[in-house]
């Protein structure tokens, strides 16, 4: 997990193109959203890997999101009741659910189209925004967290120099210091 943090905080504040940090940070809303282990999580996982984009970043935000998942059941499962109550697509819904195959996507429960629903229209507003954000962040932001006194303090924490050694390490191998 600390190299996790350790990729995502060198990308952050490397040469790394703010695009496919902002795509990775899209794609783990989609992947958090969607209850995993579904044929659609799979299906999406997999071709999300034609895509260039921070994979790592993808990861930590799939977990953040997936832990604040709890909080955010309610609203998907409402999203995805209202989207199978649809009464023009109850038909298609019927003839879907006879079909071979396809019930086993379980496409008719309320958390996974809710869950599709929600993470395909925040796609494109999370790129976006964290796009937008990235470039400020790295003016402004991060030279005043790097020289702050409470993060020099921090700093001394054993589990947290650890994690500074890493994104150090991550920055060197990289390339992307000087």
């Amino acid at each position: 997990m600390i190299g996790g943090i350790a990729k995502f905080i060198a990308a952050l504040n490397g040469n790394l193109k703010r695009g496919q940090i902002a795509s990775g940070f899209a794609w783990g809303v989609l992947f958090g959203l969607v209850p995993a282990g579904n044929f659609f999580w799979i299906l999406f996982f997999l071709f999300s890997f034609f895509f260039r984009h921070h994979h790592g970043t993808k990861m930590l935000v799939m977990t953040a999101v997936k832990l604040l998942f709890f909080a955010l059941w309610p609203l998907t499962d409402a999203l995805g009741w209202e989207i199978l109550h649809i009464e023009q697509f109850i038909p298609l819904y019927t003839t879907l659910y006879n079909m071979p195959f396809i019930p086993f996507t379980k496409f008719n429960n309320t958390l996974v189209a809710g869950g599709i629903a929600a993470g395909l229209a925040l796609w494109i507003p999370v790129y976006f925004l964290v796009r937008s954000l990235i470039p400020a962040y790295r003016k402004t932001l991060a030279p005043k967290i790097k020289n702050s006194k409470l993060v020099q303090n921090i700093n001394k924490v054993p589990i947290i120099s650890a994690l500074v050694s890493a994104v150090q390490t991550i920055h060197d191998k990289a390339g992307l210091l000087g």
